[in-house]
């Protein structure tokens, strides 16, 4: 029995629904930025689903550090491709970013009415919380990819290398280049049964070049003409651009919206020309920054954030259409470059002196996050003399218990998360009420 297009989609969509709820919660409970997610990743991936190994995961994290974007979205991406293609990837990418972009969205009209200052002081135990979750998905993969001496040398350098250099854009590319120049001169032989290597999509090119240029020339033609919304295309510009060129995720991502938004606007070139700019205050901004580090899921949500505050001064239904607009500019890029670049990657694996630079590409994924660990405990260690004895003890508690119930007991991260978020309110509450 033959099924009509329509129905053939609807088969295959309906056998990834499963993919898809798991790829919801895992936007639910993914606090801590991209050296986490590859931890809960390979818990809920891996370890439970086994919708890829740990060797592709490591693979696809380290070809995404290399990218431009958001790296933990696009590994989220090609998991999906593997599993489904393009269509399941890019359902993958709306529904990753949806928690995100909506709890951001609510942030920032919140923030319009409200002092929700207080309120971010509850989710302080996230932090040991994000970093137990690191050490846990360290350990497992220090297990499979650490098995010989160079891979040990190669993942303790990395680490000490990230945690000296871990704010530099450029810092986690240079280690994973270096690592699998290292092992290339190894002489593991290509396995004759690999993974066919993909055709190149050349489509996911054209679409990332005219949207590009397409959104270049309309922002400045709108702002030049001064049409009544042109701020929406303006959003989308510059959140297009963003991700198109922002290397080292969201640590350099937010730097340059701070330039953009809050400091170019004040300058005196902008000022002469007196062209109506976004601008958003120094104080909206941090606010934003600060809080989307308390959210679950990509730091490029800070787009929609951003996005709301940059059209304060509109309705709310155009507030919601700029955040959506800026959210689709800033993870766009991300999804055509991958899916761009990867099936050349496969390609090039073809290639013995890219084959063998696996191994070491592998050691050093594992060096990162070690290294991003110890620097968020450096981070956390600094800040310690401003804590009182109880919250230094709920640090201590909520970094141990989220180790060991994410590696030992295999705990769903969502109980862990919403049980932080609850202590978190408790030690507020006492602290306000009961200070010692």
């Amino acid at each position: 029995m033959e099924h009509s297009l329509f129905e053939t989609t609807y088969l295959k969509l309906l056998r990834h629904i499963p993919f898809l709820i798991a790829v919801l919660k895992h936007g639910i409970t993914a606090f801590g930025g991209p050296q986490v997610h590859l931890g809960l990743m390979q818990h809920r991936f891996v370890e439970k689903r086994k919708d890829v190994t740990s060797e592709e995961l490591m693979e696809y994290n380290a070809f995404c550090q290399l990218l431009p974007g958001a790296s933990s979205t696009q590994t989220l991406i090609l998991i999906a491709f593997k599993r489904g293609g393009i269509s399941l990837a890019f359902l993958t990418l709306l529904v990753w970013i949806l928690p995100a972009t909506f709890l951001m969205i609510l942030v920032a009209i919140t923030y319009n009415y409200f002092d929700i200052r207080t309120g971010l002081q509850s989710f302080i135990l996230l932090q040991p919380m994000a970093i137990g979750f690191i050490v846990s998905a360290t350990i497992v993969l220090y297990q499979k990819a650490i098995n010989s001496l160079i891979t040990k040398i190669i993942f303790i350098l990395t680490a000490v290398f990230v945690f000296v250099a871990f704010k530099s854009p450029w810092a986690i590319p240079v280690v994973i280049i270096v690592a699998g120049i290292v092992t290339n001169f190894s002489q593991k032989r290509i396995p004759n049964d690999g993974v066919a290597p993909k055709a190149v999509n050349w489509g996911a090119l054209f679409i990332f070049i005219f949207l590009f240029l397409a959104a270049g020339i309309l922002s400045e033609e709108a702002t030049r003409k001064n049409w009544e919304q042109h701020k929406v295309i303006n959003v989308f510009e510059n959140n297009y651009r963003f991700g198109s060129f922002v290397f080292g995720g969201g640590d350099v991502l937010i730097p340059m919206m701070y330039e953009q938004y809050v400091a170019r606007p004040n300058s005196d070139r902008v000022k002469k020309n007196k062209r109506d700019v976004i601008k958003i205050s120094k104080e909206a901004f941090l606010m934003g920054a600060g809080m989307v580090r308390a959210m679950p899921g990509p730091v490029f949500s800070v787009a929609s954030y951003t996005s709301v505050m940059a059209l304060k001064e509109k309705t709310m239904p155009i507030q919601i259409l700029g955040a959506v607009m800026g959210s689709l500019g800033i993870f766009l890029p991300s999804f055509f470059i991958v899916l761009f670049l990867f099936p050349i990657w496969q390609n090039l694996k073809k290639y013995a002196i890219f084959y063998r630079s696996l191994e070491g590409i592998y050691a050093a994924v594992v060096g990162v996050m070690l290294g991003a660990t110890l620097h968020l405990i450096g981070g956390v260690s600094i800040k310690m003399e401003y804590y009182s004895t109880l919250t230094l003890a709920a640090y201590i508690f909520v970094f141990v218990a989220s180790t060991y119930l994410i590696y030992k007991q295999k705990i769903a991260t969502q109980w862990v998360v919403l049980s932080t978020i609850a202590l978190g309110f408790l030690l507020t509450f006492i602290n306000t009420h009961w200070p010692f």
